[in-house]
């Protein structure tokens, strides 16, 4: 039995693989596309992203677990297997 990782991990069947496989566009700069839409810096592209909370309340769920944990398991010197 060998242990493989598959190279492509997209299905046969992905609708859009053609478009997938040819990357990115790569523009030479000072072309006119590069001009008018300059690249954004990553710092600036994450804030974009982050008030977007794809999964609502996941957050507080989280938040919740973590005290819940805290609350039950208090003495972290003890092993988890020893608790009750």
């Amino acid at each position: 039995m060998s242990d493989t990782v598959n190279p492509d991990p997209m299905p046969s069947d992905f609708r859009y693989k053609k478009v997938y496989e040819k990357g990115k566009p790569v523009h030479k700069m000072p072309d006119a596309f590069t001009i008018k839409h300059p690249p954004m810096d990553l710092s600036k592209r994450a804030k974009i992203f982050s008030p977007f909370d794809a999964l609502k309340g996941f957050d507080d769920e989280l938040a919740r677990a973590r005290e819940n944990a805290v609350n039950n398991f208090p003495d972290e010197t003890v092993p988890p297997e020893e608790y009750p």
